[in-house]
């Protein structure tokens, strides 16, 4: 519930006064949230143990086969920045709902192909989809909970999205296997009709989108063509650099006319539009820009992690698909673990020391992955570091999460939201495109040096091994970038957070008797209670 909205021996808007009615309700609110944010992140993996069935089905050619994933990378990296707003202009319930409605039809669409364009379309449009729904489920839980029942959402939150991925790979190989390519998709139609019942039964409107009496906002239109023109150009450059190299006039091209656009955003943002898409003064916040570069620098390290690690284990060991989505299964399980741990963990310790922990953590499992050989086992030099980085990645998950919408109005819950999954998609495109060409360059200088000698699978295993190294050292720059957050723990910023929420002790009567209250409730156990106020100290 939101801080201040409820008084002494009054029941929360939407609540009855009994004491057990508030956990059932917020049980349901989060599994609300948690369902969307698991299939958005589900869809992005769950396609590509499919896509050797799809490509044969669908007569896709090798390089148009990759759009399967790439279509919906793009149009999902896009548009977050426009989702994430989108929530806070016109409410977390209507954005939701939007949201998981057309992922479902898309998920149909999709599923129903019968040619090559048909599927990839529908793809882009579940990437749509997923912009909407992925902010807000952010948005949902950022105005949900406070103190410490918001930290172990976000826990909760944090491990489904982080087992989201490693289950597609394992769901993928069985669906496939059982019942056709078709039903990676189909999935979802169950999930997101049950999810949209949830939703119209217990997930209210945001209460603290707009004041009494004023008038509503309307949505920036040149920004918001800007800014998803921008990152969508962005996006289709990194991606495509599987077909055009780096230095092609295509690639350069697709750089300059992002960078222009989002120039062009900037501008209209800072200067032109009377009700911004994007709050610049968000950025100012030294909580919500370490936050954010942090994340850029994860995204960019651990996206790497799942694509070369699934590589090796079928080109270089010989598994198949089945069983090289059973060989993550163990590193989902430790996401899971790492999350829930870090929830618990963080009120006492604050976020700075869990960003170091996991950034450092994750290091030490990418320079242990980087020792992997033709002849490898399982045992030895995949489970052990593979496991390292999933729990490094479930310890991250949720300090990011806080700190990037700490001190942040519930008006720009959802901005910050997006902002942050911009971030992570932006990272995560841009460090797996430069580190496959890193791979490669190197899989291709081992042929070279050889003469012939080292074969095919050693080289890239040459490869797989550098890219690790490389991953090892942005795991390393993002433990730098920690130190920009501030140390965030156990007290109450009194000063004003970006919105209009009142500060902590001016307060009318009632609700300084509630503040007073957190307050001393946050000294007592050093509670993360001041996500409300601004930590950029």
């Amino acid at each position: 519930m939101s801080i201040g909205k409820t008084t002494p021996g009054q029941a929360a808007p939407g609540q009855q006064s009994g004491a057990g009615r508030r956990p059932s309700r917020d049980t349901l609110v989060l599994a609300i949230a948690c369902v969307a944010q698991f299939m958005v992140v589900l869809d992005v993996s769950i396609v590509t143990v499919a896509l050797p069935s799809i490509g044969r089905d669908l007569h896709y050619t090798a390089s148009g086969l990759q759009w399967v994933v790439n279509a919906y990378v793009l149009t999902f990296a896009g548009f977050l920045l426009l989702g994430g707003r989108a929530a806070d202009l016109f409410g977390r319930r209507r954005v939701y709902l939007f949201g998981m409605g057309l992922f479902t039809l898309a998920s149909l669409a999709g599923g129903l192909a019968t040619d090559a364009a048909w599927l990839t379309a529908a793809r882009a449009v579940q990437g749509v989809a997923g912009a909407c729904l992925s902010p807000a489920t952010l948005t949902i839980i950022v105005t949900t909970f406070s103190g410490d029942r918001r930290a172990r959402a976000l826990g909760i939150w944090s491990a489904v999205a982080g087992a989201g991925g490693a289950a597609g790979s394992i769901l993928g190989g069985v669906l496939t296997s059982a019942l056709g390519w078709r039903w990676v998709l189909f999935v979802n139609i169950p999930i997101g009709v049950a999810a949209i019942a949830a939703a119209l039964a217990w997930l209210t409107e945001s209460q603290e989108r707009q004041g009494a009496g004023q008038p509503r906002s309307r949505l920036d239109v040149a920004g918001a063509v800007a800014v998803t023109a921008g990152l969508g150009a962005l996006v289709y450059a990194i991606v495509g650099t599987e077909t055009h190299p780096w230095g092609s006039g295509t690639t350069l091209s697709l750089l300059g006319a992002a960078a222009v656009l989002l120039a062009v955003f900037a501008v209209i943002e800072l200067r032109l539009a009377s009700a911004p898409l994007m709050r610049f003064a968000l950025l100012r916040s030294r909580s919500v820009s370490g936050a954010n570069l942090v994340m850029f620098l994860v995204g960019a390290a651990f996206f790497s992690m799942w694509y070369f690690l699934s590589l090796y284990l079928q080109n270089v060991l010989g598994y198949s698909a089945l069983r090289t989505g059973l060989a993550f299964l163990p590193m989902g399980v430790t996401i899971i673990i790492g999350a829930q741990a870090s929830s618990r963990i963080m009120p006492r310790t604050g976020v700075r020391p869990l960003l170091l922990t996991g950034t450092v953590v994750a290091a030490g499992g990418f320079a242990w992955l980087s020792a992997i050989g033709p002849h490898s086992s399982y045992w030895t030099h995949v489970f052990g570091p593979g496991c390292l980085i999933a729990l490094a990645l479930g310890l991250l998950f949720t300090p990011l999460a806080a700190a990037a919408t700490t001190g942040v109005a519930f008006t720009d819950a959802g901005l910050a939201s997006g902002v942050l999954n911009t971030s992570r998609q932006i990272g995560g495109s841009l460090g797996l495109a430069v580190l496959a060409t890193i791979a490669t360059d190197r899989a291709h200088a081992a042929l070279a040096a050889s003469h012939g000698g080292t074969s095919v699978t050693a080289a890239l295993n040459a490869g797989y091994s550098r890219a690790f190294v490389v991953a090892a050292g942005l795991s390393i720059a993002s433990a730098l970038a920690a130190f920009i957050v501030p140390a965030i723990r156990g007290r109450v910023n009194t000063r004003r957070p970006t919105g209009d929420l009142p500060r902590c002790g001016r307060t009318p009567s009632v609700r300084s008797w509630a503040y007073r209250r957190i307050s001393i409730v946050s000294r007592t156990t050093g509670a993360l209670s001041q996500t409300e106020g601004r930590s950029d100290d």
